[in-house]
């Protein structure tokens, strides 16, 4: 396809953007750091390419031995006639690569004649029970649930083979999610080609396999969605769950529909039924039972469709058309459908932007919106990408949204709210979102007034370069926030500020988003002074190479058992000079910042210019973890000096403060008992949530 205006103008304004946060990042970081920053811009990421996927090796039976629990977590129920081979192969598979959760398999055999009876008795572990007579599917899952001990009931094929991970990932969705009635997994055909995505049901019965023949690494069927069914070939359920609801419903014997009836069953009580990539399964559809509708026990697929149809006459009076085409559009549908575009993915465990972009996504999908998230350098980071997925963001990445302009052509329609964060993102989307979704509403976010972060860094170095840098970054903002229907902040302070200079503007306030954490060791069991800050922000970088050279020389004198840990993702020559000095650790990025929270005594803030609230004091607080920073740095914050945090200004000051809590316990424990109730009643999601809807649920554009 050719390159369209709308895609030409896209790549200009990119183009303008880039250059000028280039020559920005010259005269703020010098040559190293940018240079390095672009490289990272323009890096080919390699596209997402699936697990390969795992088959036990063939041959001969033997005697081995299946995954067993005298106190199970889940029951794995296969429900088996004949095809032992079949059978077989999806035993190794379990027993090759057995869960972290217990659990018990029981093989259900529904009068086989075949060399099932001589095998199963033979695996070690293995509960094998033999039905009397042939009773069909639907008998031999009852029979089986009726057998398990476990507190989840998983119904799997015999012509499956399960891939590794599978049964952890269906029992942690009940976890992670509220009220789950059923999980069901992405079924694949052993050549990785997508069989089922979750299934739709339309108005007259009949159903449909979302995805099949597709590419399941394709962001329409990677996240966590709710759906209509999920094949009974690999699904999770709560075992007295099943046994309330009455198992599944013996008028559909022998087979087919007791699945979809299951799901609607569960739904009508008020549960959802969930798909779940994340747990993988091949399934050799037809193997039992065959293709044909018109013969054999396929024929009864056609037969229960009446049936089905009969018993959800008013269920399916709400369901889509038949005939019509799902599309990722319409099968999350009548939901809203809420669009968020940022830079990059986020990764909330860097930065925390990132975190808060995260958290308030989540918080939108518990509002029961659906949320699609769309990186503007369109990279797929396999880690964060899955993350999103996870909590059941659909996110997409090239190589299936391969041009900005092109896939909001596609999918602009969908939505009814979108979200642009940072002003040269919001600058580059803005023209096609109001092309090709003139519906929606556009909600600018501007995670913190970047020309005000600029101004007040440029005053710092008395540099008047950056103080026109910052008054253009102004004008953008300003022209954005005009064109905007509703414009994010995060702290009171800019409101207000805004309020004053663009009254007409609608701005909201969604600051940091936190969940609160354990308190981690008492005073007497900590040691040491923390700071985290990502050091491609600028105002980290001074920060810290003020608090280095001017601060912590004036702590370490006084009390040299104090070390001073730094830790951020890619810290400048500059920072990791401080090494030099006696008591400083410059870590870079950690993985995990949970036990320097826990374990620091203090965390300090030493900011001397920037904008918006900082993540950094948050995260401490959400740890009872005290903190002494700048005034700079509690901008906005709702925080009193003395009552949940220690403010100075000045080298000296800082040093005081820091030494005078350090060794103060009753002075500590305000403090962190203080600064968790700040997080609670300013910085939690449930502290967001009212404002979050307000923004998030209003339909349509204002008149």
């Amino acid at each position: 396809m050719s390159m369209s205006w709308a895609d030409a103008r896209f790549m200009l304004e990119r183009a303008r953007g880039l250059i000028r946060r280039g020559l920005a990042s010259l005269r703020t970081r010098g040559l190293g750091p940018t240079w390095a920053r672009v490289r990272r811009q323009f890096a080919r990421r390699a596209p997402p390419i699936s697990r390969p996927l795992w088959f036990p090796a063939a041959g001969p039976f033997a005697p081995f031995t299946v995954p067993a629990s005298e106190a199970p977590c889940a029951s794995i129920v296969i429900p088996v006639y004949n095809q032992a081979a079949y059978t077989l192969a999806c035993l190794r598979a379990l027993a090759a690569h057995p869960a972290a959760a217990t659990c018990e398999i029981i093989v259900v055999d529904d009068g086989s004649t075949d060399e099932t009876g001589a095998w199963m008795p033979q695996i070690d572990g293995l509960r094998y029970h033999r039905r009397p007579t042939n009773g069909g599917f639907i008998a031999a899952c009852n029979d089986g649930a009726a057998l398990a001990q476990g507190d989840y009931l998983v119904f799997l094929n015999n012509d499956t083979v399960p891939q590794p991970g599978w049964l952890d990932a269906l029992l942690a969705t009940f976890d992670a999610h509220a009220g789950v009635g059923l999980v069901g997994a992405q079924l694949v055909y052993p050549d990785g080609r997508l069989q089922e995505a979750g299934g739709v049901v339309f108005d007259d019965g009949s159903a449909w396999n979302y995805g099949r023949f597709d590419s399941p690494d394709d962001p329409r069927y990677a996240s966590l969605r709710d759906a209509d069914y999920c094949s009974g070939a690999a699904i999770a359920v709560p075992a007295e769950l099943f046994r309330e609801t009455g198992g599944f419903d013996a008028r559909y014997a022998p087979a087919y529909y007791e699945d979809t009836d299951l799901a609607f069953s569960l739904r009508a009580h008020g549960l959802r039924v969930l798909y779940q990539p994340a747990s993988r399964v091949v399934h050799l559809e037809g193997v039992t039972s065959g293709t044909d509708t018109g013969s054999g026990t396929k024929a009864y697929q056609v037969r229960n469709r009446d049936v089905f149809a009969a018993k959800w006459k008013d269920a399916l009076a709400r369901q889509p058309q038949a005939g019509s085409l799902p599309t990722a559009g319409s099968i999350v549908r009548p939901r809203r459908q809420i669009l968020v575009v940022d830079a990059e993915t986020p990764r909330p465990d860097h930065d925390s932007a990132s975190l808060r972009l995260v958290n308030l996504m989540r918080l939108l999908v518990a509002d029961d919106a659906h949320v699609v998230f769309l990186p503007a350098d369109l990279h797929y980071v396999e880690r964060d990408t899955d993350r999103l997925r996870r909590h059941g963001i659909e996110s997409w990445h090239a190589p299936f949204a391969t041009r900005p302009a092109a896939w909001l052509r596609e999918h602009g329609p969908r939505f009814d709210v979108v979200m642009l964060s940072r002003h040269y993102v919001a600058a580059e989307f803005l023209p096609l979102v109001r092309r090709f979704a003139p519906q929606a509403r556009v909600v600018f976010d501007t995670v913190d007034l970047h020309f005000l972060r600029e101004l007040r860094g440029a005053e710092l170095a008395d540099d008047a370069g950056l103080r026109r840098t910052a008054e253009r970054t102004r004008d953008r903002e300003f022209a954005l926030m005009r064109q905007a229907d509703t414009t994010l902040v995060v702290s009171p302070v800019e409101r207000e500020m805004l309020s004053t200079l663009l009254p007409e503007v609608r701005v909201e306030v969604v600051a940091n988003l936190h969940e609160m954490a354990t308190t981690g060791l008492p005073f007497g069991q900590r040691r040491d002074l923390v700071f985290v800050g990502g050091f491609r922000h600028p105002p980290n970088v001074d920060a810290v190479q003020w608090f280095g050279r001017h601060i912590f020389p004036l702590i370490h004198a006084r009390q040299p058992d104090i070390r001073f840990h730094c830790i951020g993702m890619s810290p400048p020559a500059d920072v990791l000079a401080l090494q030099s000095q006696p008591g400083i650790v410059v870590h870079g990025h950690v993985a995990d910042v949970g036990p320097y929270m826990d374990g620091a005594r203090i965390a300090i803030a030493p900011l001397r210019f920037g904008a918006g609230v900082k993540g950094k004091i948050n995260l401490s607080m959400a740890h009872g973890q005290p903190v002494v920073a700048t005034s700079c740095a509690v901008e906005g914050m709702h925080l009193t000096d003395g009552h949940d945090v220690l403010v100075a200004d000045e080298a000296d000051a800082f040093a005081e403060a820091v030494l005078r809590l350090y060794g103060d316990a009753g002075l500590w424990q305000r403090l962190s008992g203080n600064g968790r109730e700040n997080i609670a009643r300013h910085f939690s999601m449930e502290a967001a949530r009212d404002t979050v809807q307000r923004v998030f649920r209003h339909q349509g554009r204002p008149e």
